[in-house]
């Protein structure tokens, strides 16, 4: 896996993982066929199962050109943040591929939810948490987290978009024909089965334990209740900026070789 995942906690407070990137290539494989629409593909590469999936056609090239380049005059922050939620996105599947994940936004500065996780009982096919994802691709970590994502999640927890919340879940449990999702949506209402992660950039002042706690601080005053509610994960980069680049340059090298294989 070009991801390894450390358990990292802060006692009752929060926990989760701290991301290390083993192989720069390999990953960049993944994001190129997810720019592609392979996203399918991939969890088939995540699961380690026999899977022989198509060549891309030459007509998505364009697509993930778009996804994997700064426009000439424009600024990174829009492509790294959709690395990121990619980068997130497998990170999710490493950790639980038994659960519901959202597929990867296919655009930059998509509106609503960075991800979106079902847990579901396969016991008693019952929906036992709803994880709502932020992922922030920032050279600010604490900043954005007090100044953005603690007031997201305050929203969020306070019900003033259950709404899309609704909506969201009730698109990603059609997949599974077997749940009522009524009784689903019900229940993702309720704010215990309602959970909250976040996932950030941080450099080498945030790399450490006590470093972590200082950038999580605050997070039970925002979400009270079991610690599972609050989850956070963190990827360390020492130049966030050049190593986005240098993935994005891969990937899109890779993407071309793909749909030219099928030429």
């Amino acid at each position: 896996m070009p991801i390894t995942l450390t358990p990292i906690s802060n006692g009752k407070r929060w926990t989760g993982y701290d991301w290390s990137i083993d192989s720069d290539h390999e990953l960049a494989k993944l994001v190129a066929r997810i720019a592609l629409g392979q996203y399918r593909h991939v969890l088939h590469i995540l699961d380690q199962t026999d899977f022989v999936g198509s060549a891309p056609a030459n007509t998505v090239l364009k697509g993930a050109r778009q996804l994997l380049t700064v426009p000439d005059g424009g600024e990174p922050f829009h492509r790294d943040g959709w690395l990121f939620q990619t980068i997130s996105w497998i990170a999710a599947h490493i950790h639980d591929n038994a659960s519901l994940i959202a597929p990867p936004h296919m655009q930059h500065a998509h509106k609503g939810f960075d991800s979106l996780h079902v847990e579901i009982d396969e016991e008693t096919q019952i929906v036992r948490s709803v994880v709502i994802c932020e992922d922030k691709a920032t050279s600010n970590p604490r900043d954005t987290i007090r100044d953005l994502v603690w007031e997201e999640f305050s929203d969020l927890e306070a019900g003033n978009r259950d709404n899309l919340l609704a909506a969201e879940v009730s698109t990603l449990l059609s997949t599974r024909p077997e749940l009522d999702p009524d009784q689903a949506i019900q229940q993702v209402l309720w704010k215990k089965v309602r959970a909250f992660r976040v996932a950030i950039t941080v450099g080498d002042g945030h790399n450490s334990v006590n470093g972590r706690k200082r950038l999580f601080k605050g997070y039970s005053d925002v979400i009270s209740g079991q610690v599972s509610r609050r989850r956070a994960e963190t990827l360390h980069l020492n130049d966030l900026r050049l190593w986005m680049k240098r993935l994005a340059k891969k990937a899109l090298k890779t993407a071309e070789k793909m749909v030219a294989s099928d030429v």
